[in-house]
């Protein structure tokens, strides 16, 4: 394997946590009064779609510890979504990828949808109460809204980094 194709195969990585650690940045475009998207999960449902190979259960256990750490929430919440999530598009990998470029968007809104639900009975269960459902389906939908740009981010990185070392899944 050359070091070319194994830096390729670290993009994905990368990018999810530098995701991670963007939408979690102390700084807010419309005045916090929108939560930020989850940058992180659009990268990992982007990325099990089309190179499920550079997804390991493992990153996407780490990447979802590495947002419950910097969003400040409990230990695992987060990390069982982004687990949850990558179960479902992993086991959807073909009806998803097979959709035009607006289905794949509608693919991701059922698996965040999914992700979120999962994720707020988590907390209740862990907290012992029921939060506010708002703040999370708010966060929801910012982050289906910003997930056309993060595929075409995304898509243009994999043309142009990892498209070359396509290996077969």
């Amino acid at each position: 394997m050359n070091s070319a194709r194994i830096l390729a195969s670290l993009i994905p990585a990368f990018l999810a946590l530098f995701a991670v650690a963007l939408s979690n940045l102390p700084v807010s475009f419309s005045g916090g009064l929108l939560p930020p998207p989850l940058l992180g999960l659009a990268v990992i449902y982007f990325w099990t779609l089309l190179r499920r190979d550079l997804v390991p259960p493992v990153l996407v256990l780490v990447v979802g510890l590495f947002e419950d750490f910097l969003s400040g929430g409990q230990p695992g919440l987060w990390a069982v979504g982004y687990l949850v999530a990558y179960a479902l598009t992993d086991r959807q990998r073909d009806a998803f990828a097979g959709l035009s470029s607006w289905g794949v968007v509608v693919g991701f809104s059922i698996v965040i949808f999914a992700t979120s639900s999962v994720v707020y009975l988590f907390g209740a269960l862990v907290y012992w109460r029921l939060a506010p459902v708002q703040p999370l389906l708010i966060q929801t939908i910012v982050t289906i809204i910003f997930y056309p740009l993060m595929a075409v981010v995304l898509g243009l990185v994999h043309h142009r980094f990892v498209g070359a070392s396509r290996s077969d899944d």
